[in-house]
């Protein structure tokens, strides 16, 4: 069904990419969500410096873990689509499975697979509304106007 996308980089590259790019969100968000937190914590008359400074502190550490994050997810995207030769909503879900279990394997074996199964199933929800949403709004093929003097059967 969906086919090779063409626009992005090869596999090795591709992996650098979603890299930089989740660092990124991560550190953007991070911000946000950091600054809101530390001006809430701070007194009243230091709510600035307090998100400054709480900023600094947290925001490159939840970027660079949306970074590992996607890092790892693309390198195993690449690995199984490879393995597979195919370029589907599965190669997704397997990669998000295996990402959550890579993530937690140091938690322990049980812990590995529920977060593998819950990364995958997140995955799998995320495929299925792409899936969706392409159906509802794909073009539907529109037939041609019936010429004067016909009627419709």
């Amino acid at each position: 069904m969906s086919h090779a996308d063409h626009t992005r980089d090869p596999c090795p590259w591709v992996i650098l990419n979603d890299f930089g790019g989740a660092f990124a969100m991560g550190a953007v968000g991070g911000g946000i969500w950091h600054g809101i937190k530390g001006a809430r914590n701070s007194p009243r008359g230091e709510r600035f410096v307090g998100a400054i400074s709480t900023i600094k502190a947290r925001a490159p550490v939840t970027g660079g873990n949306f970074g590992v994050w996607g890092g790892m997810f693309s390198t195993f995207d690449c690995a199984v689509k490879g393995w597979r030769q195919k370029e589907d909503a599965w190669n997704a879900i397997i990669s998000g499975f295996m990402t959550g279990g890579c993530l937690a394997a140091r938690s322990g074996p049980r812990a590995a697979f529920s977060s593998a199964v819950a990364c995958g199933v997140l995955l799998g929800v995320f495929e299925g509304v792409g899936v969706v949403f392409g159906r509802v709004f794909a073009q539907k093929p529109e037939l041609p106007p019936l010429p004067e003097g016909t009627a419709p059967a």
